[in-house]
């Protein structure tokens, strides 16, 4: 299983510690990187599922969520006032605002924090599962088509083939005719042709040997299937 990352940058030390602390009540729990605002510049991180910035130098937010707005990631922004909370939202208006003076107990905003990082966490990495699958997906679908391409011609280079040795063959067939160099070049040509025949025939097998496969999977479904229903 993948590790998830949480980012975690504040100037105050116990709101990370409150988080972590929070999130070792989860069934999962992910690994956590701790920053201050004075930090970020220098050991900024490109890598996170999800970024939780807590109080910070006005004269840093821009320092810290202009970098982080531009990676795509979920970004929470915890107890921010009134008047910050509005520039966030007008400049980074992906970020996610929570301001703690709005619950009304102390602990509300940390349970809502935690419980809504985890499911960004959560669905930050089922997003980036999908695009790997998409990518796979992709690149099979092009070796799909080489390969049916390649299945449609072999009769075609088969022809060519069965021309190229037999003409190597005739030309074999008249001693003395041609240098001994020039005979031994005539029969790697011939050896290769052959060579490839024996290749494109191993294409042929394979096909039947997948259309087999996928036939018995079909069968073996319909089986499960009849089995389910009581038929």
């Amino acid at each position: 299983m993948e590790t998830q990352t949480v980012l975690i940058i504040s100037d105050e030390p116990d709101f990370s510690r409150r988080i972590t602390a929070r999130w070792q009540m989860e069934r999962n729990v992910p690994t956590f990187t701790l920053l201050s605002g004075e930090l970020w510049p220098r050991f900024a991180v490109d890598i996170f599922d999800v970024a939780i910035v807590g109080q910070l130098r006005r004269d840093l937010l821009s320092v810290v969520l202009e970098p982080l707005h531009s990676t795509g990631q979920p970004i929470f922004c915890v107890g921010q006032d009134a008047a910050t909370a509005q520039l966030i939202k007008d400049r980074w208006p992906r970020v996610s605002i929570l301001r703690t003076g709005e619950c009304q107990e102390t602990a509300h905003w940390l349970e809502t924090l935690v419980l809504a990082a985890a499911e960004a966490v959560h669905r930050s990495r089922a997003e980036s599962r999908a695009r790997t699958a998409d990518m796979a997906c992709s690149t099979l679908e092009r070796q799909a088509t080489l390969g049916r391409y390649m299945l449609e011609m072999r009769h075609n280079l088969n022809n060519a083939l069965t021309s190229v040795l037999g003409n190597s063959d005739l030309l074999l067939l008249e001693p003395g005719s041609f240098s001994a160099q020039t005979r031994a070049q005539i029969e790697t040509i011939r050896n290769m042709t052959v060579r490839i025949h024996e290749i494109m025939l191993r294409f042929s097998s394979l096909e039947k040997e997948m259309n087999a496969v996928a036939q018995q999977a079909v069968q073996d479904c319909g089986k499960s299937y009849a089995a389910t229903v009581g038929v």
